[in-house]
């Protein structure tokens, strides 16, 4: 119970300095708000500029990867053939007398923590049942979680009025796309089916060859049932996704020796049904092993780790846990989540999944161009190969103006569906036949088509990439960073405690200020010409000319998390002070941006400045 209380003591200092030094406030705050919307103030638009700045360094130039840019409104055809138009839910209950809408895992989810925490009558047996629905959560069906709820007694949060069955519920918000309102489309859920339906034209541009990877940032939207938990659960966000596309005889990677041996925190999903707790795994061991599925899979999860470690977050209060069989969506060979821990518990914030050829597959089916990729032999050889060919005459008076995209599904036919067909046609003479593209089912005649297997030579390989997509989840790791950042210590009296962010240099949102000690003209001219030359360098920094004393604007820019401090006590030298360490070194004037952009781009760490210059006491 303790425990408990300290959290929620922490998260409410951190929250409360957030909003108040304007990281982040509620959206539309003078009319009320609205639930799951927040807009970033200077210091977090500084934070997320540089993280994103840091993904593109680390991911995009690193890796060689494809940049690309695609709107945020997606036409409702695109959302189909993903799968999203149908299956893009979170299960809802609502209230039965209000009305009010609340997501069912959530409420389970509440229940099983809060009687954990804070019932000590709880028997050892019921403590293993609630922790085994808190792992298992995710796997569990529709009518299972009605059984919780209803099993547990769980009502309505805030009336305690009974709720109803669960249902599937679609977070995507609906639009039209031109005025007469007759081309639905969404805002989309995700960035990536940009790159899939762009992939034709990304694999030409990468001169036709494989393993290449495309990247977008951007907005993505969700029309969350009951946002709460400030950034972490929100209706518009940031996504930062990688699509990288590879054989899928193929998923070894050139580069995995450079991260084999990370001793990486894994919860594979055995341990997690078993009520085991997570391990360190090496990620050459889990890939040599098979926990992880394959070496590109394993790559990324060693470079995403990489990133948020660089980032600022603790190691030790993150994880790779692996999904479920039934969280796992049914194309998917492999899928890891990186969670970070926060006073709100494990977060997911990275998803990494290897998604098979599903996406192309679903677009290359419902838009009847063909999504694949080629690989030349060295020899021609010899293959048995599918061959249908449609009778157009016959299907151009059956179907008349759909002849073409009854055409088209007809000779996109995977060969076990046109092997099916072509015994139907034999024993009925007619066969069903679903296209996607006008979608409904159609009735095909014999006389429509031949279905027949021949021997051809074949000069190249056509098959369809597989795909491995890290996607980042840019607030939620930020407001994690923030939490793993923040500490507080007693002011140089003793008299208060002050807060602090210790961010990596890296993400801070402001790299150095500078204030002259006394409001006199010679010390601001210095200030300014120490200004003059930080922008020069290209370093973040803020001038502070008020006359409050010294301590408390040391204590301002320890609240933003600004690494470095100079004051100006002369006209020849000033002081650097270091915010975690409150060391000071003195410096002479003309020193002092190169000696900021050494320290806050990496090339000098703290230590090795302190053997150079001369050590300075207040």
């Amino acid at each position: 119970m303790d425990a408990v209380l300290k959290r929620e003591a922490f998260r409410q200092a951190v929250v409360n300095t957030l909003e108040r030094r304007l990281f982040y406030i509620p959206s539309f705050k003078i009319y009320g708000g609205v639930a799951g919307l927040y807009d970033y103030g200077p210091p977090g638009c500084a934070v997320k500029a540089n993280v994103l700045a840091f993904w593109r360094q680390h991911f995009v130039r690193e890796e060689n990867m494809l940049e690309v840019d695609c709107p945020c409104v997606t036409p409702e055809t695109v959302l189909k053939a993903s799968g999203h138009v149908d299956k893009f839910t979170d299960l809802m209950v609502k209230d039965e007398k209000t009305g009010n809408c609340f997501r069912a895992d959530h409420l389970v989810k509440d229940f099983c923590k809060e009687k954990l925490e804070k019932d000590p009558k709880l028997s050892a047996e019921k403590v293993a049942e609630l922790k085994h629905v808190l792992a298992v959560l995710d796997d569990l069906s529709v009518d299972e979680l009605g059984a919780k709820i209803k099993g547990y007694g769980i009502t309505a949060p805030d009336t305690k009025n009974t709720l109803s069955d669960p249902y599937p519920f679609n977070l995507m918000f609906q639009t039209s796309i031109g005025p007469s309102g007759l081309s639905p489309g969404f805002m989309r859920p995700e960035t990536a089916q940009g790159i899939f339906v762009n992939f034709k034209d990304l694999y030409y541009y990468n001169g036709n060859k494989l393993p290449f990877a495309a990247a977008q940032i951007g907005q993505a939207f969700r029309n969350e049932i009951s946002p709460r938990q400030g950034l972490l659960r929100v209706r518009e966000f940031t996504l930062a996704e990688i699509e990288h596309f590879v054989d899928p005889e193929d998923k070894s990677h050139p580069k995995f020796s450079e991260v084999s041996k990370l001793d990486i925190l894994m919860f594979p999903r055995e341990d997690q049904v078993s009520g085991k707790q997570a391990k360190r795994i090496p990620i050459g061991e889990a890939v040599s092993k098979g926990t992880v599925n394959n070496e590109t899979l394993g790559y990324f999860i060693g470079r995403v780790y990489l990133f948020l470690t660089q980032l600022g977050i603790d190691k030790d209060r993150l994880r790779f846990r692996q999904h479920l069989a039934k969280e796992m969506a049914h194309y998917a060979a492999d899928c890891w989540d990186a969670e970070i821990e926060c006073s709100h518990g494990w977060i997911e914030c990275v998803g990494i999944a290897d998604r098979s050829a599903y996406d192309l597959r679903a677009h290359t089916e419902k838009s009847g161009t063909a999504l694949v990729a080629h690989e030349k032999y060295a020899e021609p050889i010899e293959v048995e190969k599918l061959v249908i060919t449609p009778v157009k005459k016959e299907l151009g008076l059956a179907f008349k103006g759909n002849q073409k995209m009854v055409v088209e599904a007809l000779e996109a036919m995977e060969e076990k569906e046109a092997m099916e067909m072509k015994a139907a046609l034999e024993s009925k003479g007619e066969a069903e036949f679903n296209v996607c593209t006008l979608e409904k089912v159609v009735t095909i005649k014999k006389n429509m088509l031949s279905i027949s297997k021949e021997m051809k030579k074949e000069h190249q390989r056509v098959f369809t990439p597989s795909v491995i997509e890290p996607s980042f989840g840019i607030g939620r790791i930020i407001y994690c960073l923030y939490e793993h950042s923040f500490y507080t210590r007693a002011s140089k009296d003793g008299d208060e405690q002050l807060n602090v962010f210790r961010f990596p240099s890296l993400v801070a949102p402001i790299k150095c200020t500078v204030f002259p000690l006394v409001q006199n003209q010679q010390f601001e001219e210095v200030a300014k010409k120490i200004a003059k030359a930080l922008t020069a360098v290209g370093i973040s920094y803020k001038i502070d000319i008020t006359g409050t004393s010294i301590g408390k604007r040391y204590a301002r820019t320890d609240e933003l998390g600004v690494p470095l401090a100079v004051t100006v006590d002369s006209a020849t030298s000033v002081t650097v002070r270091e915010r975690d360490s409150k060391q000071q070194i003195r410096v002479n004037v003309d020193d002092v941006a190169a000696l900021v952009k050494d320290v806050t781009d990496g090339v000098s760490t703290w230590a090795d400045v302190l053997w150079k210059y001369p050590t300075h006491s207040s």
